[in-house]
């Protein structure tokens, strides 16, 4: 019988895990509620920050509870030319400007925006990776969406009542500078949960791998693999559909709009 491979140990945790503990914590927009609706309400940034494993700096914002004597603290993700210090407005009502959260309708056409709500109040789902935007392409008052350019390329309709921030992520061109260092490499993988080195199946020995042993560095047979298959033999392309290269063009799908 062959060792319990990479791929059965790391479903059980260990070293496998990501390192977590400098994490500062989930970033989302402040909860929708009645000021943001019909008005707008006003927070402080206190401090920018780095958040472990996310490559965007992170905005901790203070705002005024609206019905107790007390400060909220949100993180949001950092908009590029946002500083410590800067008033931050979030609602209807706020003006256009960058690091200001408002609904799509209130922006107009051509508006660059990140941390962009796919549905009113789930605080922000969409551009949230460092340099990522979205560009608002058009409004349709008749049916209340938004058509959005997503930073993938693709165009969707969201309601106009969604909300987001105005600019783009900060820490943009991030994957520009060279990691120079193994060293670097490491400890970004291990902030991210993410295996590294990786090593080739091929260049194991058969007990540690399906794909090792043999002379040459070889798989020997077909590296599609049922989807029922056990777990020391689930490697390769599991469940494929299909495989091989994309032969033939694309369909090009004209815009409706």
């Amino acid at each position: 019988m062959g060792r319990v491979i990479r791929v059965q140990r790391r479903g059980r945790g260990g070293i496998f895990k990501a390192h977590t503990t400098n994490r500062v914590g989930e970033c989302k927009i402040r909860p929708l509620d009645y000021a943001e609706k019909h008005g707008y309400v006003k927070g402080v940034v206190r401090k920018i920050m780095h958040d472990s494993g996310r490559g965007a700096p992170v905005a901790q914002v203070a705002f005024r509870h609206p019905y107790k004597f007390k400060t909220v603290k949100e993180n949001f993700i950092c908009a590029e030319g946002v500083y410590s210090g800067q008033f931050i407005y979030c609602g209807k009502k706020a003006a256009l400007k960058i690091g200001n959260i408002l609904p799509l309708a209130n922006m107009p056409e051509g508006t660059i925006v990140c941390n962009m709500e796919e549905k009113p109040g789930d605080r922000g789902k969409v551009a949230r990776a460092s340099g990522d935007y979205c560009t608002i392409v058009s409004h349709n008052p008749e049916t209340g969406k938004s058509r959005v350019r997503m930073p993938s390329g693709i165009k969707r309709s969201v309601l106009s009542t969604a909300r987001a921030t105005i600019g783009l992520v900060a820490g943009g061109g991030r994957i520009d500078k060279p990691m120079l260092k193994a060293g670097r490499a490491y400890h970004k993988n291990a902030a991210k949960g993410n295996r590294w080195p990786m090593v080739r199946g091929v260049a194991m020995n058969p007990v540690e791998h399906p794909h090792g042993g043999g002379n040459h560095q070889h798989i020997g047979h077909a590296s599609t693999v049922k989807g029922d298959a056990v777990p020391g033999q689930k490697v390769g392309m599991i469940a494929a559909r299909r495989t091989g290269r994309l032969r033939g063009g694309k369909k090009q799908v004209r815009d409706k709009d």
